[in-house]
């Protein structure tokens, strides 16, 4: 429900991850981390008083009540044995217990690694080499509704708004440890700390009693990069530029930009501004001033006593933010897919996500045939390593069908016959632990048994009968394609071109086709789920992908945010000709996708979507079209 990327433009910005409890209503669970460790080399029991810090200021964006709700993980990492550090562990963890206790918060779990260090001989000398004492913690809680987590997203339609700074360093602004003391080839002096567990307590309870309210509409924590940071964020996110008066947060707006210090940034309506500065008041915290606003052009502009201190654009900061990406990944992946990627984020008339429906959403052709209470029996197939039967038999069960597991032993030893379904669904996930070839290493389970072989062949070859393979099962039913009907020119699906795993929402169009699960859907450009590493189409022959698209047997497209067709990256995650993202057989009985319906048929799936969405995304109409074509 809610991922790292945020907003139509995708920036890997969240605080926290939620989860749904399940495929219907809206408990669920959040999570989130903290860790300070480079604070340990000037004070080690800041340092993971900070990293608790840090995992409470990221969970608090989640709707989760009273901070005694929170359970933490601790995960710690020292030396032991090496001069200094046991005593360094020993305070630390008497200082983790102290403020643990004080914000009444439990550590139910953890683990360590007490042998941070290597020792080698070079040159016959011995040499040592010690790790700084670290603390990663996890905290995690649950939610009422998942629905009510804030993001950085800044919301350009709510009229006159303000951002808001709640400083848990109380004023102090120091530099130790920070990312800007890095790049000056330094450490610091004074550690960032938590003087007020009080403060800290305080300012969860009035976040969640804020949120509760709907008093907030964008929050991100500072505590990683600073004040500067966390603007800069929030402003890309959302494609704006920000007006920051630094006036109230020190003297000094160097280290007011880049101190890394506990606290938020938050926006309100500037109406409720004298509200929400006393709901912070009544819980202790009596300076939370109001730091600028955000900017509907692309201006970042940041002053201090009537003094311009940084003056730039947010296309500018953000392609600074990206270079590090560019760079790494120019190594690890493919380095056109790279260049390419970084080109898109610098383009400043990108639109981002969006939606166009041809098609009624609220319309639901199938609830006539649910209304029969006749539920026609799906096979969700599984296999070993197999992990998205679960939301896939959620999705056709949501659309009237009755969605059965049916793991492939049972059809190899003759404990099941496909004859007893309307339709089966092979699903994606990681079969056979994610192999290369996975997919085909599943089609040629059944083509190599000749139980199975006559089973699925039989089921292809009944009037009848429907399927869909999604990711590792369209990999799988693209390698049956001489068992269906009217697959000549079916393409075979491999690695990427960006030589990675792809996980994100990329934009399709909907193609005119012969699917039965796309019927009234042409033209339609909508986000889905991707998670592949094999999604590549590739054809025998040079003129496949445009004869498969002539003949209607395309389904879906790849399309940038303006919706052209692309193969360019990331648009195009895995570089398939013509965007080519879907497919179908002649007369549009069986359909293979890469992208991830099933993963976004509800709409609090989607880490990004129109805010008048309810319950049910459009992509819940592909599996209503199959129970419509069943009867």
């Amino acid at each position: 429900a809610r991922d790292q990327m945020v907003g139509p433009w995708q920036v890997p910005v969240s605080d926290l991850a939620v989860t749904a409890a399940g495929y219907d209503g809206y408990h669920g669970e959040a999570m989130a981390m903290g860790e300070r460790t480079s604070l340990a080399v000037l004070a080690a029991p800041a340092s993971r008083r900070m990293a608790i810090a840090e995992a409470l200021t990221n969970i608090a964006a989640a709707g989760i009540g009273d901070l005694s709700r929170v359970r933490l993980s601790a995960n710690w990492m020292a030396a032991c044995g090496y001069p200094g550090e046991d005593a360094a562990l020993y305070d630390t963890v008497k200082a983790v217990s102290e403020l643990c206790v004080a914000l009444n918060v439990t550590i139910p779990v953890g683990k360590d690694s007490l042998s941070m260090q290597t020792v080698w001989q070079q040159h016959g000398a011995t040499r040592t080499m010690v790790a700084p004492l670290s603390l990663i913690v996890s905290a995690f809680a649950p939610v009422e509704d998942v629905r009510r987590t804030l993001t950085p997203q800044l919301q350009l339609d709510q009229g006159e708004t303000s951002l808001l700074l709640i400083d848990l360093g109380a004023g102090h602004n120091r530099l130790g440890g920070s990312c800007v003391a890095q790049v000056f080839s330094g450490i610091g002096e004074r550690a960032p700390d938590i003087d007020s567990a009080a403060e800290l307590s305080g300012f969860f309870a009035a976040i969640q009693e804020l949120n509760a309210a709907e008093r907030l509409l964008a929050y991100h924590d500072r505590s990683d990069g600073g004040l500067f940071v966390s603007l800069c964020e929030m402003a890309f996110a959302s494609r704006c530029g920000i007006d920051a008066r630094l006036d109230d947060v020190g003297e000094d707006a160097f280290t007011a930009l880049f101190s890394e210090e506990a606290g938020a940034v938050i926006q309100v309506r500037e109406a409720d501004v004298p509200l929400v500065q006393r709901v912070f008041a009544s819980h202790g915290l009596l300076n939370v001033p109001v730091i600028g606003a955000p900017l509907e052009d692309d201006r970042m502009l940041f002053t201090s006593h009537g003094q311009i201190v940084l003056d730039n654009t947010r296309t500018e900061y953000q392609r600074t933010w990206s270079e590090t990406s560019l760079h790494m990944q120019r190594l690890r992946d493919n380095p056109v897919c790279a260049q390419q990627e970084f080109e898109t984020k610098s383009d400043a008339s990108d639109p981002g996500l969006h939606v166009k429906l041809t098609f009624d959403r609220s319309e639901d052709a199938a609830a006539p045939y649910i209304a029969k209470g006749l539920r026609p029996r799906v096979a969700v197939l599984r296999e070993q390593g197999v992990n998205g039967q679960t939301e896939m038999a959620a999705a056709f069960d949501r659309a009237g069908f009755a969605a059965v597991d049916v793991h492939m032993t049972d059809i190899m030893e003759g404990r099941v016959s496909l004859a007893d379904y309307a339709g089966i669904v092979a699903c994606g996930g990681f079969s056979y632990g994610d192999v290369l070839g996975a997919g085909q290493g599943w089609a040629k389970s059944i083509l190599f048994n000749p139980r199975a072989r006559d089973e699925f062949g039989r089921f292809f070859d009944r009037s009848d009968s429907f399927g869909l393979g999604v990711c590792n099962g369209c990999q799988m039913m693209a390698a049956l394609g001489d068992l269906i009907p009217g697959t000549v020119g079916w393409p075979r699906f491999v690695r990427n071109t960006s030589e990675q795993f792809e996980g994100r929402l990329s934009l399709v169009e909907i193609q005119p086709s012969t699917s039965v699960f796309f019927a009234g859907m042409e033209g339609t450009v909508l986000p889905i789920a991707v998670a592949h590493g094999e999604g590549r189409a590739e054809f025998t022959r040079a003129d496949g992908a445009q004869q498969l698209l002539a003949s209607g047997r395309v389904t879906l497209r790849f399309v940038d945010n303006h919706e052209r067709h692309t193969e360019r990256y990331p648009a195009n995650p895995n570089g398939s000709p013509l965007g080519i993202a879907g497919i179908s057989n002649t007369d549009g009985r069986y359909t293979l996708l890469m992208p991830h319906p099933e993963r976004v048929f509800r709409s609090v799936q989607m880490s990004w979507h129109p805010k008048d969405w309810d319950e049910n995304s459009p992509w819940l109409r592909l599996f209503n079209n199959a129970r419509v074509w069943v009867g």
